[in-house]
């Protein structure tokens, strides 16, 4: 009998190490001219299970050599667009002679224009991610695009255009991109603008939801995002405030709630969508 369950056991660590070992690595190459950014990347993509760093480069002239070289071409290429000796436009450009067989682009930018976000994407960019970024966020863009190959291109580049809208609209504000809040703020609104039902639960859902995404309490993103309120109202831009808070705010009522800014901010994108 015990015999029996040992035969058993041993069989089904034999499937299960199968199991592992068939499952596809997947290939990744880092672009950025950013050598301590491209470190705590590449430490954090080599602890996930599954994948594997293929390369890290520091110019565009360097991503070309690695993705027309003879080597394996990666699955997914992340990318900056303001490199050295050729930029990422430029690199998604020359992308275009690899066909079907050119990998999945996620780009990570200090740039937010739309116009450029617009032009990364029209030029075969699968997401764009706006600098400071969240590591568990672009884990999860990687696995939906492996994962999924998404057919539904539409409703990846609306999300990515979301993304971007927002955050263009927050460097408008002023706010900088430095400080704890902007990070909470920017995916405050995104969530809010995506399932409106936030709004009415920020203290029992939005900050929960955030807090768990940055591995944060809600305490400290509901204080966080009110000291980038605070920030913009003191330091931002006077006419930008007055446009998108002008009808809202007075001398008497003083700045916006948390709740009131995510509020007025997504009503706003969503207008602009619907539009």
């Amino acid at each position: 009998m015990e015999r029996k369950r040992n035969k058993k056991r041993e069989g089904g660590a034999a499937s299960m190490s199968l199991a592992v070992a068939d499952r596809a690595t997947v290939k990744v190459v880092i672009a950025d001219d950013n050598r301590d950014l491209c470190q705590v990347l590449s430490r954090f993509l080599e602890k996930q299970e599954g994948i594997e760093v293929q390369g890290v480069v520091h110019s565009g002239e360097d991503v070309l050599e690695k993705l027309f070289g003879e080597g394996e071409l990666p699955e997914i290429l992340i990318l900056d667009l303001i490199m050295p000796r050729l930029d990422g436009i430029a690199v998604l450009e020359k992308m275009a002679l690899l066909g079907e067989s050119r990998p999945r682009v996620i780009v990570l930018s200090a740039l937010g224009q739309e116009s450029i976000v617009r032009r990364a994407l029209e030029l075969g960019a699968d997401y764009y991610m706006v600098k400071p970024f969240n590591l568990d966020v672009l884990l999860r863009r990687i696995r939906e695009l492996v994962e999924k190959r998404p057919a539904d291109g539409r409703k990846a580049l609306a999300t990515t255009n979301l993304e971007a809208r927002v955050t263009e609209i927050m460097h408008e504000l002023g706010i900088p991109a430095h400080i704890r809040g902007y990070l909470y703020l920017r995916e405050a609104i995104v969530l809010s603008v995506s399932q409106v039902e936030y709004l009415g639960a920020v203290t029992k859902e939005l900050y929960p939801t955030i807090a768990r995404r940055y591995g944060t309490l809600p305490g400290r993103v509901e204080r966080a995002i009110r000291h980038a309120i605070e920030v913009a109202f003191s330091r931002g831009n006077a006419e930008v405030l007055q446009r998108f808070f002008g009808h809202t705010v007075s001398a008497e009522k003083g700045k916006p709630t948390n709740s009131e800014f995510i509020a007025l901010l997504a009503d706003h994108i969503r207008m602009q969508y619907a539009s």
